[in-house]
């Protein structure tokens, strides 16, 4: 069958489209393999009790069920949701957001397409813009989103060797310069894959570059503020006028919800709902309703600081402990973990290449992410791309334990071998 280069170009192999199929196949499967490659977050009883609770609320007042099911929400989404979370960070942050300022969309992939294809691409003067990433690694899942190929441009980070086999990255502000075909700026924050937090002296300077160059700032906030915090060091939420900011319900422990979350200038927050419009008819009002009580009292703050936090955090330190015991004498470095539910692991000199690492331990019943995936729009060969991994550690500890200790294995005989 003959597709358009549209059809072409989403139906190809990708990076997430094989972390999702790894994914799905791992939950399907009679004997599921040690899974430390997808972003599921994990079943936590404090947060999944307050779901339970909330849906069997809305199952017991059969009107508001109905309404659930039977009927379209506004392109914009839930407007008691948005009314809510609107006095939340009002409340809390002081940020001047009002309803005309949000809108709601399908989960933050979808926010992305959009948000990335608004911003770059083809212009009708002729122009051709694109997104510029101020690090790589960056999101797997923004490497595929453009209509046109090379929609993204990304730079090196500065790497800082700590103690205790430990590195992190930084913003390399050198070899950053806003050219005229840049549409917007991008960063998670704290960032997948690497568990990465820029500094607050980071963001301040790239929202300076975005300011002086009069293009938006899109910021990720899926795993960090307002919720669900998921964040292991300081880290100040920052936004201005000119920011457009994407939270998530999907690590608070609703990725089936599918509900992303878009803070914007006005224009861009109503293009986005004509878009939900034309996309979806409208967009899913499942996940507001489910965590509408929790955003009008405040909860979904304290969930996220004194549920969520210190839950990753001790698994973060937790699978980094065995990392240390499983890789002792080799040369390797775990990017300090920073915040959300993912250790980077830099294999320095690993004689294969990442993603036939990751074969290897497929076939040993291991699934992570081979990190050459991670780096979109970072133009040039570079030998660093190859040595790392992404390794999920939201799984069961006994998972987590295992499938580190196998990595582990590995990794020697590729040492070994090489």
């Amino acid at each position: 069958m003959r597709f358009s280069e549209f059809g072409d170009k989403f139906t190809r192999r990708s990076g997430i489209l094989r972390l999702m199929d790894d994914l799905g196949k791992a939950l399907s499967s009679p004997k599921a393999p040690l899974m430390l490659g997808g972003g599921n977050p994990a079943f936590i009883p404090e947060v999944q009790s307050r779901i339970r609770a909330r849906m069997q609320a809305m199952l017991a007042n059969g009107d508001e069920f109905e309404r659930l099911i039977g009927n379209y929400e506004s392109p914009q989404g839930n407007l008691a949701f948005i009314e809510a979370l609107c006095a939340l960070l009002k409340t809390h942050y002081g940020w001047d957001i009002a309803p005309c300022n949000v809108a709601i969309t399908a989960g933050s992939q979808a926010s992305f397409f959009l948000l990335f294809n608004m911003f770059a691409g083809r212009f009708r003067d002729g122009q051709k813009k694109k997104i510029l990433l101020p690090m790589a690694p960056e999101y797997i899942g923004y490497t595929d989103l453009g209509l046109i190929e090379g929609l993204f441009t990304a730079r090196r980070p500065q790497i800082e060797c700590l103690a205790q086999h430990r590195f992190k990255y930084h913003v390399d502000f050198e070899h950053i310069e806003v050219s005229p075909d840049i549409g917007a700026i991008c960063f998670s924050r704290p960032t997948n894959p690497t568990g990465n937090v820029l500094a607050d002296d980071e963001v301040k300077r790239i929202m300076t570059l975005a300011r002086e160059s009069q293009i938006p700032l899109i910021m990720d906030n899926a795993y960090g503020s307002p919720f669900p915090n998921i964040v292991f060091t300081a880290a100040t939420p920052l936004w201005d006028e000119r920011a457009i900011v994407c939270l998530s319900l999907s690590k608070l422990g609703l990725p089936g919800a599918r509900t992303g979350i878009v803070l914007a200038p006005e224009p861009v927050a109503q293009a986005i709902v004509g878009m939900n419009a034309i996309f979806n008819l409208a967009p899913s009002s499942l996940g507001a309703l489910l965590t509408l009580e929790l955003v009008k009292s405040g909860e979904i703050i304290r969930l996220g600081q004194e549920v969520l936090k210190p839950f990753y955090r001790g698994k973060a330190e937790q699978a980094v402990g065995w990392l240390d015991i499983a890789l002792e004498g080799l040369d390797y470095f775990v990017h300090r973990p920073e915040g959300a539910m993912f250790l980077w692991l830099w294999l320095r000199g690993l004689p294969i290449k990442s993603e036939q690492l990751y074969e290897r331990l497929r076939r040993r019943g291991v699934v992570v992410v081979s990190g050459h995936y991670f780096f979109p729009g970072l133009e040039g060969d570079w030998r660093h791309h190859h040595e790392c991994i992404r390794i999920s550690y939201a799984q069961t500890p006994e998972t987590v334990q295992q499938g580190i200790a196998i990595i582990g294995d590995e990794a020697r005989k590729a040492y070994r071998e090489g």
